[in-house]
């Protein structure tokens, strides 16, 4: 596997990572240089200001107006690409935004007129479309207003921009808005399985609870009935009690055995589904072969998988992750392998947590191992368990 081919995907998966806030160095400084190379436009602004073709006065209170305007429009577009502001505090910087850049315009000249590039872009970023569509046409028109006092020629040209860069940047907000309605949708669906699966448990606890205890209710109510004067059915009647307390203690040993039992497949499906929900590029194997691999054998390496899953999700900072189940032929004999590999740091320290030391444990009693460390360009969990020779 070569470098190019992670970076490439890696800076792909960063560039439509729109709508979700930075989740580490990396993408802040990302985001602030997406931000902040379109400050380019103030050039002019701070040329004027640095001539000196204003007096003392009027320098000093540009400077404060340019450092305000940019300020909250700063603000208003690096939380959009997060966490945006509630709509009324939107609507009172976007009127910030629009007092300032005509003002600042109108008092201080021509070369002021590039703020309603800003203003638009905000606008359409923003502010719902609606709001957007009258919003846009009405920072051309009015850069148009104050482009009569200063330079008309200029501003004329101006106008065209300000409103197409402004259209353009409400499919930007459109997209943001609609990454932030999936992302709290994925929390739901996540929810409500998680109550789902709550409902299951509870209805086959009662199912196989249920029948058990009433009759051990009614049974002990008979001893205790029969006690004083018939103690041989008495007897009788705990004997059966302690018979179907202990089938009632298997069956739930029985089903909560079933329930910590993972499966590779479902772990495979779940993988999928939590590493694109944390934002990691994922390549999973969609069915793998399975055929002859003991129940004991498939458990250990699905545990392995949530493993190492959860540590890309929750301590590696990775954007790819590359997941791969195949069949070996080791000095051994023939194994199973499951390597989870990602470009992420690997976690805070060196030494190995208790969640690898427990699976360590695990896969050893299925007669298997695991190596997990630094590679070259990340972090590497590799599992084996053996496969009967004649499942090949």
């Amino acid at each position: 596997m070569t470098e190019d081919p992670w970076a490439d995907e890696a800076r792909q998966e960063r560039a439509v990572r729109i709508g979700w806030p930075p989740r580490n160095r990396r993408e802040l400084m990302v985001k602030v240089l997406w931000i902040g190379v379109w400050l380019v436009f103030l050039g002019s602004p701070i040329h004027d200001l640095a001539n000196g073709h204003h007096s003392t006065r009027a320098t000093v209170a540009g400077s404060i107006g340019l450092a305000a305007f940019v300020g909250v429009y700063l603000s208003l577009v690096f939380r959009n690409m997060g966490r945006p502001f509630p709509g009324r505090v939107v609507g009172t910087l976007i009127a910030i935004l629009g007092v300032l850049a005509p003002l600042l315009a109108y008092t201080l000249g021509s070369a002021w007129l590039g703020l309603f590039i800003y203003l638009s872009v905000a606008c359409g970023a923003t502010l719902p479309l609606r709001a957007a569509y009258w919003a846009i046409p009405a920072s051309g028109a009015v850069l148009y207003l104050v482009g009569l006092h200063s330079n008309e020629k200029e501003a004329r040209g101006l106008v065209l921009l300000v409103i197409l860069i402004g259209f353009a940047m409400t499919g930007v907000g459109q997209l943001v808005r609609t990454t932030i309605e999936l992302r709290k949708a994925r929390a739901t669906v996540a929810q409500l399985a998680a109550n789902e699966e709550r409902l299951r448990l509870a209805r086959d606890l009662h199912d196989l609870l249920g029948h058990s205890l009433s009759l051990i209710t009614l049974k002990s109510e008979l001893a205790g009935r029969m006690l004083p004067d018939q103690p041989d059915k008495a007897a009788q009647q705990v004997a059966d009690i302690e018979q179907v307390s202990r089938q009632a203690l298997v069956d739930v040993r029985e089903a909560v055995t079933g329930y910590r039992r993972p499966r590779l497949a479902a772990e495979l499906a779940g993988t999928q589904v939590a590493l694109a929900a944390a934002g990691v590029v994922a390549e999973v194997p969609g069915e793998p072969d399975l055929d002859g691999i003991p129940e004991e054998t498939e458990s250990a390496l699905a545990w392995a998988l949530r493993e190492a899953v959860t540590n890309v999700v929750r301590h590696s900072g990775a954007d790819r992750c590359v997941v791969q189940v195949l069949r070996r032929q080791t000095l051994d004999g023939p194994a199973l392998e499951l390597c989870v590999e990602d470009n992420g740091s690997g976690g805070p320290g060196n030494a190995p947590g208790n969640g690898l030391t427990g699976l360590t444990e695990r896969l050893e009693k299925a007669g298997g191992t695991l190596e997990a460390g630094r590679v070259k360009h990340g972090f590497r969990l590799v599992a084996r368990v053996p496969v009967a020779a004649s499942a090949d």
